[in-house]
């Protein structure tokens, strides 16, 4: 199946992963809304680059952590495009400070539940209430993607808001995967490992060095556009009869080992 006549809204599409998931879907014949915090360069410079290759764009700026703007959010994004069939819900950000978990702030846990967590739940739920509400078309897949971390499994206790926002977050694909089964929307958890980002940028060398020692199984960092592949597989249905899996797009970092 590939993507014609889907439309997604993919959030946190200014840059990194979720621009590499925009253009993938892109290439796959759908139309695409490219939401980031605010009109800026980064996100016009994405929507420019996605037309230039002939995908349908259009750039939808608001903050996810607003749940009041959701409505307007996926309201902005059918206008110009029509209904949607797919939400990524991609936008994320980092703690504050890493450090000594018993030096966390109210502050940074704040943050991180508001976008990491909160975001997801509140605009999923809101993304499925439009698609039950309205008509559907037959033979368009219908899904949903939550972009989260491997920190919802694996412990990182410089960053312990951070690994609990994304725990959560992870539990938010399941239930929402539980409850809209039966309306024939599928919801899925891809949690990426040691991904090359500007968000990563700081501590690369150091990743690079963990992954070349052992931590992974492939020596190397993980790029965005691998994270596209993969999520573009799960919204046009190349896997069908799933619902509720997390993909560990980690290079097997998480797999067991002695």
């Amino acid at each position: 199946m590939d993507g014609s006549g889907q439309v997604a809204l993919v959030t946190g599409a200014g840059r990194g992963i979720g621009l590499a998931i925009a253009k993938s879907l892109g290439e796959a014949g759908f139309s695409v809304a490219l939401n980031d915090l605010g009109r800026d360069g980064g996100l016009e410079d994405a929507v420019d680059a996605l037309r230039g290759e002939g995908v349908q764009a259009v750039a939808v700026p608001g903050d996810v952590s607003d749940l009041k703007g959701h409505a307007d959010l996926l309201r902005s994004a059918e206008d110009a495009l029509g209904p949607l069939t797919t939400l990524v819900n991609n936008a994320g950000v980092g703690v504050l400070s890493r450090g000594d978990l018993l030096d966390a702030t109210e502050e940074s846990y704040d943050r991180c539940m508001a976008v990491n967590t909160k975001a997801h739940f509140f605009l999923t739920q809101c993304f499925a209430k439009r698609l039950i509400g309205g008509g559907r078309v037959p033979g368009l897949f219908y899904s949903i993607v939550n972009v989260t971390s491997s920190n919802a499994v694996a412990v990182s206790v410089n960053r312990g808001e951070y690994c609990a926002s994304k725990a959560a977050a992870a539990m938010i694909s399941k239930v929402f995967a539980a409850r809209l089964g039966r309306e024939g929307i599928a919801v899925f958890d891809v949690q990426p490992g040691l991904i090359e980002t500007e968000m990563t940028a700081a501590v690369k060398d150091i990743y690079q060095r963990r992954a070349e020692e052992g931590l992974t199984l492939f020596p190397r960092l993980g790029q965005p556009d691998e994270i596209g592949t993969i999520v573009r597989a799960l919204v046009t249905g190349a896997l069908p009869y799933m619902t509720g899996q997390v993909l560990s797009a980690d290079a097997g970092m998480l797999v067991p080992r002695f």
